[in-house]
């Protein structure tokens, strides 16, 4: 039997309990035939203050995961989309991979990762030299640079908002990444590139492209098309920038 509302593709997304930005975003950017399950990863100490910080939200979901996977695969997904940034650049290329096989190991699925997305994305557009928003702390932003260096690009600026919780990655103004993008602009940088699934990136990356005159990847929206993509599903989406629009 085919799913009622799924009949194309029903896509199992693992999200931190505090993430509130990723399902609507990934709503927003749904086509007929394709339903988005989520399993939540229970974040139980959101305080991500310091790279220590940081270093103990990514210990909650390392230990979580695996529980979540589980219970999402209750509903017979077709494909696995992780709907959380950070854990899948950590440890560069190596990191990313070792990833990669962990959820294909307990699923049996193909996963699209905002790591792997980033990086399809970057190709696609020819594009090398990079400038990179994330709301993470510095030991975070180092993972990013590590994993885009390790893959061939040259992060030109990087700036890291340094959000105090995970619930707050969500508070972050239009303003604020606003300004953030351009810090991190410049005539030497090709594209620019947004990680972190909490940050609303996805209404303002499609505006910037006309404003900066380049690629700007917003992660949930790049991590997204690889879903679709690697699904055969190829609709345009409109008002989530140039990847789901033209390719």
């Amino acid at each position: 039997m085919t799913d009622a509302l799924g009949w194309r593709r029903k896509f199992g997304v693992i999200a931190p309990s505090t993430n509130t930005i990723v399902e609507p975003d990934f709503s927003r950017m749904t086509v007929p035939g394709v339903t988005a399950h989520f399993s939540r990863i229970h974040i139980r100490d959101q305080n991500m203050a310091g790279d220590a910080g940081m270093e103990r939200l990514l210990a909650q979901i390392r230990e979580e995961i695996g529980a979540a996977c589980e219970r999402v695969m209750t509903c017979e997904p077709d494909y696995m989309v992780m709907g959380m940034s950070a854990e899948t650049f950590w440890g560069g290329v190596e990191g990313n991979r070792q990833f990669v096989r962990q959820i294909n190991d307990l699923t049996g699925l193909q996963v699209a990762t905002g790591a792997e997305a980033c990086e399809r994305a970057l190709n696609l557009y020819g594009c090398r030299r990079i400038g990179v928003v994330t709301p993470y702390q510095p030991v975070g932003d180092e993972n990013v640079v590590t994993f885009f260096t390790e893959i061939g690009f040259d992060v030109v600026a990087i700036k890291g908002l340094r959000c105090p919780t995970a619930v707050s990655i969500a508070h972050v103004t239009t303003d604020e990444l606003r300004a953030a993008l351009l810090e991190v602009d410049s005539a030497d940088v090709d594209a620019l590139v947004q990680c972190g699934t909490n940050l609303s990136m996805v209404g303002l990356a499609d505006e910037a492209e006309r404003w900066l005159g380049k690629p700007v990847i917003a992660i949930n929206a790049a991590t997204w098309w690889m879903a679709l993509r690697d699904n055969g599903i190829n609709e345009k989406v409109y008002g989530a920038g140039g990847l789901l629009r033209d390719h």
